[in-house]
């Protein structure tokens, strides 16, 4: 039996040795990232994400002496093994990086782009109809993924460790096993009829003889992918784009009807950005370009929002919710018609997140009813012209990353590259198949995001760092395709507008409103009474689980602090 230690016990070992007592005074109390109230504090570095594998090795990497760029490429590609049905080295993203000792944020666009063989119209039916199949459940949907080449990126301009270094620990878990968790084995579980039809490779990896997926806690390898991580490991970037691992893909495609060719991997550049900024209420934010509307968008909600004072209101009161539903409508009617990848068409941002341009839309808004979208139409700028995932890292020189990648759907296309041990993306499917035609997440879009090769497709990823006196303040950043973005302005909102911490933040309940269709989704622990509110002023509410997954990370007063969102069961925040 273990013995007990009674609190006479500790008062007398405490008397009999300070510098224990003073020990403990200076430690921060170290909470658990499941618990809503409290958030993960640290003294000298936080990793958050939704994996809990991948964070512990980002964390090992800070605390090796890494930074923030060493740790976040680290969890890149531990997730990627960890998470397949999200990380991913077959997709693309956007990473957001506060570099300290130039003082310097930079956002890196690594997103997918179309293939030279891609045309505008090629997922339309001879009758000139969409045909979700072609760019969802084909080799046909897939872009020319840019993970591997972003990270790589990433690590030469801002790291201090080798790709190698970086690497090592996640051809360790694919090579030697990993347990699998909850939130693998249910992506699996609705998943299963898919892969099994599209790529019996995939689901002769993720599944038993029996059709079973690996259960939480069983080990599994990935030999496939581990050749794959040492391959990048030992050659660089190169050997993705123009080595052994081209010739899988190019090769693959070419058998099965697909674009992606050998010249358009070799081709592939990730982009170096100037981040979309605004301010609110004395905090800077900075947030992700296009061909990333979350950014614009962001700015352009917080600006609207800024002189209403939702505190005034209340949380997730009725009032507060209406107001940023209004807001909502607007921004994504907005994103219909102007946004886009911004090297093939002119973006404009500056009229889109400027403050003349919130308060003209303001002027527009109903305070007491609910707007219908339908009389809502992008605005007019002057003639001049669900499946992804983030994380935060920020380490104690004050560098800080905010990434979000993906591959779109769960597993993206479903589809595994023989021999290479990833799934290949489906996010051809975020080009407009058709103008005004809804894509799978329900948005419209316009010419501005038509199809045309080496075209990077829009997107609603929202990594996002906001600023206290000029230094990193909260990382935030989520999954949920369209939802990603009101998710983000939420977790934003709870820490600026109602003083919440940022465990509170990310657990509080949401609301989510894309224009169209016209529909306030609700979560459902949000107040019976408000939703009865909500439905006299003339929503029609469709009710559900989590509007989006976030995580953040905080730096305030000398501490970091991290959150991972509770409707997930399997994320970690860990400080040190």
């Amino acid at each position: 039996m273990k013995k007990q230690i009674g609190i006479v016990s500790i008062f007398c070992l405490l008397a009999s040795n300070p510098s224990l007592l003073s020990q403990i005074a200076q430690e921060p109390p170290i909470y658990g990232s499941g618990d809503s109230s409290h958030p993960v504090v640290g003294r000298s570095g936080i990793v958050s994400s939704r994996d809990e594998l991948s964070t512990k090795i980002g964390l090992d990497i800070l605390k090796a002496g890494g930074n923030a760029i060493d740790a976040a490429v680290a969890v890149g590609f531990a997730m990627a093994v960890t998470t397949p049905q999200a990380g991913n080295l077959g997709g693309g993203g956007f990473m957001l990086v506060h570099h300290a000792e130039t003082d310097t944020t930079i956002a890196i666009d690594y997103r997918e782009k179309a293939p030279l063989g891609a045309t505008r119209d090629m997922y339309l039916d001879e009758e000139g109809n969409v045909d979700p199949n072609k760019s969802r459940y084909s080799r046909m949907g897939a872009g020319v993924p840019g993970t591997v080449a972003g990270l790589a990126m990433a690590l030469e301009k801002f790291g201090t460790l080798t790709l190698a270094e970086v690497i090592q620990p996640s051809i360790n878990l694919a090579e030697n096993g990993f347990p699998v968790d909850y939130d693998l084995y249910t992506s699996l579980k609705r998943g299963k009829e898919n892969i099994q039809k599209l790529s019996p490779e995939a689901y002769s990896i993720y599944y038993h003889k029996d059709g079973r997926p690996y259960y939480p806690g069983e080990i599994l390898k990935l030999p496939d992918l581990a050749k794959t991580l040492k391959a990048i490991a030992s050659k660089g970037s190169d050997a993705f784009y123009k080595g052994s691992i081209a010739k899988l893909i190019a090769r693959d495609m070419e058998t099965n009807g697909g674009l992606i060719t050998q010249k358009d991997l070799a081709l592939y550049r990730p982009a170096l950005r100037e981040p979309v900024t605004g301010d609110f209420n004395g905090y800077q934010i900075a947030s992700m370009p296009p061909p990333s509307s979350g950014g614009v968008h962001i700015v352009q909600m917080l600006n609207m929002l800024e002189p209403l004072d939702l505190s005034e209101y209340g949380h997730n009161s009725a009032k507060a919710i209406h107001l940023m539903a209004e807001t909502m409508k607007y921004a994504y009617a907005d994103r219909s018609k102007h946004l886009g990848d911004s090297d093939f068409n002119p973006v404009p941002v500056d009229w889109l997140v400027s403050k003349e341009y919130a308060d003209s839309l303001r002027d527009k808004m109903n305070m007491d009813a609910a707007t219908d979208s339908e009389s809502i139409m992008p605005g007019t700028p002057p003639i001049e012209g669900p499946d992804t995932t983030h994380y935060n890292v920020i380490d104690k020189f004050g560098n800080a990353v905010a990434n979000t990648y993906t591959i779109n759907f769960s597993f993206g296309s479903k589809i595994l590259v023989p021999g290479a041990g990833f799934f290949l993306n489906n996010e051809m499917d975020d080009f407009s198949a058709k103008p005004n035609v809804p894509n799978a997440y329900g948005l419209i879009g316009g010419e501005f995001n038509s199809i045309e090769s080496e075209k990077r497709m829009l997107s609603s990823m929202t990594p996002t760092i906001v600023f206290k006196e000029g230094a990193p303040y909260l990382l935030c950043g989520g999954r949920g395709g369209s939802r990603i973005i009101t998710a983000v302005l939420q977790v934003v909102l709870n820490v600026l507008e109602f003083d919440m911490n940022v465990s509170e933040a990310v657990a509080a309940p949401r609301v989510h409103h894309q224009w169209l269709p016209d529909q306030l989704r609700i979560e459902k622990t949000i107040n019976t009474d408000t939703k009865s509110i909500l439905e006299s002023m003339g929503y029609e509410l469709k009710a559900g689980f989590a509007t989006g997954y976030t995580n953040a990370a905080m730096f305030e007063d000398g501490f970091f602090y991290g959150a991972s969102d509770p409707r997930l069961p399997s994320g970690l925040a860990e400080g040190y």
